[in-house]
């Protein structure tokens, strides 16, 4: 794919240039495997789950992990038109040349990507068509139910992936060893804990699920990580190449969450609760600062306001964070969790956004799906934000839960106007109201509900907008109805929707959870040729009946399910067993209760850092919520020493190899963390983000090389010119080197170059002789007429003035000298022009940049010099 990569948007996310991104002597590697995201780079790079199993796999030296995401539909097309197959990026191979494909299945609207993927890979589809290697695999959340896709793959992994993955590649490896065939692999790999292999299971002719082929493997249970705290997790995070949805440092402080709100799968299905120990989390903290120099840094659980240990956890994290004004961002927090001391602190930083989740209006609903909050903990805690600082905070909230009644959706924007007068006198206030429709779920105690209509999801969201619409501080947002009604199809799905997926791939539908890809049509078109109704899967299911995921155990019981859908229509409340005694779900063992996982010799139950949770330890409290205080010196620096200004540098650097598609946006957020990694400290600029003082010369076009860029910085402390290219300069990715740095005086403007010299080479199908054929007619002309676009519109320019130099050299390239004073063009565009030719058809580099009358270097005669 990297021939192509200049005629692709974004190519940056293809070249595989990333920080931390591993490479090895293929020479030395036994098997490979490509861990595929079916969406977008930038929303793949968000994917903790990738991250485990790709620094995981790495550590094996026998084995190599490579990444590879869903091109956008612009790029495929550029792949289809060129012939090139989807590859990695680390290598860039095909993965069809690899032993295995591991594809991360994280929701349903996903499904039509994998085959996308698998297409552009030059792979067939359906496991059956696939004789040989790789072997195409699945896992993530979804596999709890994955039979509408389950013939798209010859394995499945269910439940935590750490130990099953590297177990099926020493398999692999074996099995390469042997010559053993595809299906004999597939039948030895049956036995690994969590190992689902679909086509040994076929559909029931008598009802909606499966049955097995063998008859003592009928059944596949998940693996569990017993202990959390001893399980791997990666120190060495991959620096995304631009902007990720979620790009920060993302540190797991538990798995699991037995809060028991009986509409989360992920409650249910990754249990029990398991937190890293404080002092492991402090560790993988600063070594993943250390390493990725990251600026934010996330604390991620499915519950994070319910460890146990919170408050210490800040207390002990915030100086460092403080310190290098890294923000921390905590998501899932519950009402009542989270602790004022801890809110300063965040505040004292870098103030992320803050959300809250009721799910329900009304406590009558909240007590039917066990939310376990009350109206004045909400209040309370919204109070409490406001107080702190924030101005903007966003409630979640689901419509078309069970029992759910007009009344139940008018309450959504009671409490809304409630939460927003805990805010009044805030210059800037805002609460958002986010609404997603509820999709009853597997393995949840609402599997067997109903999912309410297209037309009833319209009328509960006109009915909550109309009420809301005179309010101009509350925003009102929803989930896209038409991906909720997918979602409802395919997450309680059987076998035969397989076909409906391959249909609608067909039929052009990709990339289904962006709301500007979404068409409804072509699924409903491919349902209906399959023979298949919608309706037949949100409908509701009979309790006593089979249901398509049966085979597959994630530990919690049928009985148990159904007695929390008793409880739930009896509005009877599940207090969360952390704290409140075993409540016999069917994940652990050892309190008196029969495991419905066969654990073997492991210990799995819960694992917590306290017996009693910090924020309901009245003991040492801070006396205003119970949470024990944030010493002093967890305060951040003062604003006004981190805008201080000790030294400006101007410094340059060489842009080539795979950094060369890196854009002028990409590189800013490079170089920052690169001055994190090599702990130097640079000036902030003030206000309520601070940035950095980082200012860059001309923007160099995506996929131009150059031997000659440079940037000027302001830093804090004092450093001479060769301290800073020593630390900084072992701190950057491929393709991008430090070659020298000028001392440069505090006040005043930094100059700019009036020129630049290039060298200009031809590629592809243009001849040297026609590269210069062009020049010399360009260079006889006394005018050049160029017409181009600009953001502005058609500009028409004479460019002739501002070549004044071209020069063929003995290698068949042109040296050139350009000269912006007039006017300042983009040189790949305009070089292009002259040279009739496509800008994939040149190759331009910049090798020197002109200051002054006499056209050297400036700065010499502003301070100290070094270069490498």
């Amino acid at each position: 794919m990297r021939d192509i990569l200049g005629l692709i948007p974004k190519p940056s996310q293809y070249a595989g240039a990333e920080w931390n991104a591993v490479r090895k002597d293929l020479g030395a590697v036994d098997v490979r495997v490509a861990l595929a995201f079916p969406d977008l780079y930038e929303v793949g790079m968000s994917y903790l789950g990738q991250k485990i199993l790709y620094g995981l796999v790495n550590e094996e030296p026998g084995f190599y992990a490579e990444r590879v995401f869903a091109p956008s539909v612009e790029a495929a097309s550029v792949m289809r038109e060129k012939g090139e197959k989807l590859a990695t990026l680390e290598t860039d191979t095909p993965l069809s040349e690899l032993d295995a494909v591991g594809f991360h299945l994280t929701h349903e609207l996903c499904y039509t990507n994998i085959l996308y993927m698998l297409d552009l890979a030059g792979l067939p589809l359906r496991a059956a068509d696939r004789a040989g290697y790789p072997l195409i695999m699945a896992g993530g959340g979804c596999v709890g139910d994955a039979e509408p896709v389950a013939d798209f793959f010859d394995l499945m992994v269910l439940g935590d992936g750490e130990e099953v993955l590297p177990a099926i590649l020493a398999q692999i490896r074996r099995a390469k060893a042997e010559g053993l065939s595809k299906q004999d692999l597939l039948f030895r790999l049956k036995d690994l804990s969590g190992v689902y292999v679909p086509s040994l299971f076929t559909p029931d002719p008598a009802g909606p699920g499966v049955v097995p082929v063998y008859p003592r493997y009928d059944r596949v249970d998940k693996a569990v990580v017993a202990d959390l705290d001893a399980a791997y997790f990666p120190l060495a995070q991959i620096s995304p190449c631009g902007k990720a949805v979620h790009d920060r440092l993302t540190l797991e402080i538990a798995r699991g969450c037995t809060r028991g709100c009986r509409f989360c799968q992920a409650g249910m299905i990754y249990r029990p609760v398991r937190e890293r120990s404080l002092t492991r989390i402090e560790g993988m903290l600063a070594a993943g600062l250390d390493n990725g120099g990251f600026e934010e840094v996330s604390l991620l659980s499915l519950s994070t306001g319910d460890f146990s240990a919170l408050t210490s956890l800040f207390t002990a994290i915030v100086p460092r964070c403080g310190a290098d004004q890294v923000a921390v961002s905590l998501p899932s927090l519950r009402a009542g969790t989270l602790s004022p001391g801890i809110m300063r602190q965040i505040a004292g930083i870098r103030r992320t956004g803050a959300t809250m989740a009721p799910e329900a209006g009304s406590q009558r609903l909240r007590d039917v799906i066990n939310k376990g909050v009350d109206e004045d903990e909400i209040l309370s805690h919204a109070a409490r934000l406001f107080g702190s600082g924030w101005q903007q905070v966003k409630l979640y909230f689901m419509i078309g839960l069970p029992t759910e009644t007009e009344e139940d959706v008018r309450a959504i924007a009671d409490l809304a106007l409630k939460v927003l007068a805990k805010g009044a006198g805030a210059p800037r206030l805002q609460v958002t109201v986010a609404v997603s429709p509820f999709a009853p779920k597997p393995h949840t105690p609402f599997q067997w509900e109903r999912q309410i209509s297209l037309d009833e999801i319209h009328e509960k969201l006109d009915l909550l907008r109309s009420l809301l619409r005179p309010h101009h501080k509350i925003k009102c947002i929803h989930h896209v109805p038409e991906m909720s009604f997918l979602e409802g199809v395919f997450a309680r799905g059987d076998r035969r929707l397989a076909a409906a997926v391959e249909n609608a791939y067909r039929r052009g539908a990709l990339f289904c959870s962006w709301s500007d890809h979404l068409r409804l049509e072509p699924w409903l078109a491919a349902l209906a040729e399959e023979g298949l109704s919608p309706g037949e899967y949100l409908a509701g299911r009979d309790p006593d009946g089979p249901l398509p995921w049966d085979h597959l155990g994630v530990g919690v019981t049928k009985e148990y399910l159904l007695d929390e859908r008793r409880k739930a229509f009896e509005g009877a409340l599940t207090p969360d067993c952390r704290y409140h005694g075993c409540r016999a779900c069917g994940v652990c063992g050892g309190f008196g209760f029969t495991a419905a996982l066969p654990h073997g010799a492991k210990d799995v139950r819960p694992r917590l850092n306290r017996e009693v949770p910090e924020w309901l330890d009245r003991d040492g409290s801070d006396g205003e919520d119970g949470a024990r205080p944030v010493p002093a010196k967890a305060a951040p620096p003062e604003q006004g020493r981190l805008q201080h200004k000790a030294v400006r540098l101007r410094v340059w650097y060489a842009k080539q190899g795979p950094a060369i598609f890196l854009s002028q946006l990409e590189l800013a957020l490079i170089f920052e963390r690169a001055l994190r990694r090599a702990r130097v400290m640079p000036s902030f600029s003030g206000g309520f983000h601070p940035l950095p003082l980082l200012s860059f010369g001309w923007a160099l076009p995506v996929g131009v090389a150059s031997l000659a860029e440079w940037f000027g910085i302001f830093l804090r402390e004092p450093l001479t010119p060769e301290a800073f290219c020593r630390a900084v300069g072992p701190n950057l990715p491929a393709g991008l080197s430090i070659t020298g740095a000028l001392a440069m005086p505090l006040t005043g403007k930094m100059e700019h170059p009036w020129g630049e010299d290039f060298l200009l080479a031809a590629s592809g199908g243009l001849t040297p002789d026609a590269l210069w054929a062009a020049w010399r007619e360009f260079l006889a002309a006394e005018q050049w007429p160029w017409s181009h676009t600009t953001k502005s519109g058609l500009k028409n320019d004479d460019v002739r003035r501002l070549a004044l130099r071209a020069e063929r050299l003995e290698t068949g390239e042109i040296a050139l000298r350009l000269d912006w004073r007039e006017k300042y063009l983009n040189p790949l565009k305009l070089a292009a022009a002259i040279s009739r030719a496509a800008p994939q058809e040149i190759r331009l580099t910049k090798t020197g940049q002109l200051f002054g009358e006499s056209g050297e270097s400036a700065g010499e005669s502003a301070g100290e010099a070094f270069f490498y």
